[in-house]
C-alpha cells in the first residue's frame, strides 16, 4: 500500500481581487503560476495563485508550503489579506515565526528533543529552550517542495506539494513520502490534506502555521473566538505537556462560549505572554469535526476551522515584535496574528496516554483542515 501510494503521490511532479461575495454570475475558480524569487543557491521557487471567483484569493509557494496572502471579502465586499505574510522570497530566507508554513516532521514540541521508539532513542535538534519545536533547526517549513497544479473542475482549484525527508533528517528515523494539497473551492473553503508514508516507524505530526488576522490589520485582541474544546493539555513552563487532561470550566481557557481574545489574555502573561495552549477537540480525531470559529466585529468576516486532528494549538502572536512590516503595509507586532494548528498533542511521542503520532510502515498517515470564510 506505502509503495503503491507512494508511487502515484511523485510522480510529475501578486494581487489581489476586490470582489463583491453577492456578485453574479460566479466566475470559475482559476489558477495561476509564476516565479516567486530565486534562493542563494539558484534554486527558483515557484508561487501558485488560487483564486475561486467569489472573491477569495490565496497565494501558496513551494519555499515551506507557505500561504503567503490570503485576501477576503469583508462585509461591504472588500478584499482585504487576512494572513501575516511577505511579498519577497527573501524576506522568508532569512528568518521568520512559521507564518503561514507547513510546520513538520512533528509540529509543536518535543520534551528535551528526545524520544524512545521500538526500544531505540533518538536525539533531535534543541531549537526552543530545552526543547525540539516544528522539526527542528530546518524542519519542513524551510525545505522546497516539489509543486504541480491538480486538474481544476466547475467549482475548486487544487495544487499538491510533495516532499520526501531523507532518513535521519533532523534525527527522525525513517524516509517519509510527504503530499500536501491546497485546494479552494465556490463554497469559500480553504482545504489542507496531508498524506504521509514510511519505511521505518517514525512520529509524524503535520499542521500549517498561518497566522490570522480578519481584520487586516491592529492587534487581534478584540477577534471573538469560539472553541469547541471543554478540555486542555496543561503544560509546565517549557510548553511541554504534564499529560494531564483538564478542563477549561471557570478558566481563563474557556471558549466554550464566544468571547475575545483579549478578555482574558493578561491571565498567561507570566505563563506565555498570551495563548499558547493545546485545545483537546471534542470529539475530535479521525472524523472531520468543527473546532473553532472566530468573528470580527468591525469587518464581519468569519473563519470556522474543522480538521480530523484531535487537538489545536491557540497562539497569539506573544513574540511577535514589530519590526517586521507583511504584505500590504502589515506590521507585524505583538498580537498581530493568532494560530489555530491543528495537530495531534505536543509532546504526544513521549506521552502515551495521548492519541498516537507514530506511523509504521505498510499505513498511511491523513489529516484534512478546512477553513471556511464567510461573513456576518
Amino acid at each position: 500500500m506505502a509503495s503503491a501510494l507512494g508511487m502515484a503521490m511523485f510522480a510529475a511532479g501578486g494581487g489581489c481581487q476586490t470582489v463583491s461575495t453577492h456578485s453574479t454570475p460566479m466566475n470559475k475558480p482559476t489558477l495561476n503560476s509564476a516565479t516567486f524569487g530565486v534562493l542563494s543557491d539558484g534554486t527558483p521557487v515557484k508561487i501558485h495563485t488560487l483564486a475561486n471567483g467569489r472573491g477569495l484569493t490565496v497565494k501558496i509557494m513551494e519555499y515551506g508550503g507557505i500561504i503567503t496572502e490570503l485576501w477576503v471579502p469583508d462585509r461591504q465586499g472588500k478584499a482585504g489579506d487576512v494572513v501575516l505574510g511577505f511579498d519577497k522570497l527573501e524576506e522568508y530566507t532569512k528568518g521568520h515565526p512559521f507564518f503561514g508554513a507547513i510546520a513538520g516532521r512533528v509540529a509543536n514540541r518535543i520534551a528535551r528533543g528526545k524520544f524512545t521508539l521500538d526500544g531505540t532513542e533518538y536525539s533531535l535538534a534543541v531549537n526552543n529552550g530545552a526543547n525540539h519545536l516544528h522539526g527542528g533547526v530546518k524542519g519542513f517549513d524551510k525545505k522546497v517542495w516539489a509543486s504541480r497544479a491538480l486538474p481544476a473542475t466547475e467549482r475548486e482549484v487544487s495544487v499538491e506539494f510533495t516532499y520526501t525527508s531523507p532518513d535521519g533528517e533532523e534525527g527522525y528515523p525513517g524516509t517519509l513520502r510527504v503530499k500536501v494539497t491546497y485546494s479552494l473551492n465556490a463554497d469559500n473553503e480553504l482545504r489542507i490534506d496531508y498524506e504521509a508514508v514510511t519505511d521505518k516507524a517514525t512520529p509524524v505530526n503535520l499542521t500549517n502555521h498561518s497566522y490570522f488576522n480578519l481584520a487586516g490589520g491592529g492587534d487581534v485582541l478584540g477577534h471573538v473566538l469560539r472553541l469547541e474544546a471543554d478540555h486542555y493539555t496543561p503544560a509546565d513552563a517549557g510548553l511541554i505537556p504534564t499529560g494531564e487532561i483538564a478542563s477549561v470550566k471557570g478558566t481563563g481557557l474557556d471558549f466554550t462560549r464566544p468571547r475575545p481574545l483579549g478578555e482574558r489574555i493578561a491571565e498567561f502573561e507570566s505563563f506565555a505572554k498570551g495563548y499558547d495552549h493545546n485545545f483537546v477537540i471534542n470529539g475530535g480525531g479521525g472524523k472531520r469535526t468543527l473546532c473553532a470559529r472566530v468573528e470580527e466585529p468591525k469587518s464581519g468576516r468569519v473563519l470556522e476551522v474543522s480538521t480530523t486532528e484531535p487537538g489545536v494549538q491557540l497562539y497569539t502572536g506573544n513574540h511577535l515584535d514589530g519590526k517586521r512590516t507583511g504584505v500590504a503595509g502589515i506590521v507585524c507586532g505583538r498580537h498581530a496574528g493568532f494560530c489555530l494548528e491543528t495537530q495531534h498533542y505536543p509532546d504526544a511521542i513521549n506521552k502515551p496516554q495521548f492519541p498516537t503520532v507514530v506511523l509504521r510502515p505498510g499505513t498511511t498517515w491523513r489529516s484534512t483542515t478546512v477553513l471556511k470564510f464567510s461573513v456576518m
